[in-house]
């Protein structure tokens, strides 16, 4: 017993390491995005918010293995390759970004209007208003959902061995 647990352990610690490049990679890059389309959503021009919308409802309405599959073995066909890590993470920080998109525009949305009015009284731009007075009571407010986001994408990883990510 104690042999397989020295022949195994290597093996655990290197897939335990490719598990926290996908998780922490994926989980970035989907914030930042998720952000954006959050702040798309509550945009005031019209196609922007609908594409948005779209976008949040086609990428949380097709399962996440589709998506992997999606990209790992459809974008070649359109003549782009992409190796299985970067395309594991690509999938998994555009689902995770449809599901962060909306924890950042809860908390966008939860913090009370009169804010917004006196950052617009102040003459503050809605840049400056954004950057100062909402998102950072609104992220206060997102850090737990933000946080059952970061788990469910680190127990996501799993689907990438599908397209032969293992260690």
């Amino acid at each position: 017993m104690l042999e397989l647990i020295e022949r195994t352990l290597p093996l655990l610690g290197q897939a335990a390491m490719i598990t926290l490049l996908l998780g922490i990679t994926s989980f970035v890059f989907g914030s930042v995005l998720g952000l954006g389309i959050a702040l798309a959503r509550l945009s005031s021009f019209r196609v922007l918010r609908y594409l948005a919308v779209a976008y949040v409802s086609v990428v949380r309405g097709t399962p996440l293995l589709i998506q992997i599959l999606l990209i790992y073995f459809g974008l070649p066909q359109l003549g782009l390759v992409i190796a299985p890590i970067p395309a594991a993470i690509a999938a998994l920080a555009l689902n995770g970004s449809a599901y962060l998109s909306e924890n950042f525009r809860a908390g966008v949305l939860s913090v009370h209007r009169g804010q917004r009015e006196a950052a617009h009284s102040l003459a503050m731009t809605y840049g400056q208003t954004m950057r100062r007075v909402i998102l950072p009571q609104a992220m206060r407010i997102a850090v737990p959902p933000v946080g059952s986001r970061f788990i469910a994408i680190m127990k996501d990883t799993s689907l990438a061995s599908v397209i032969t990510v293992f260690s």
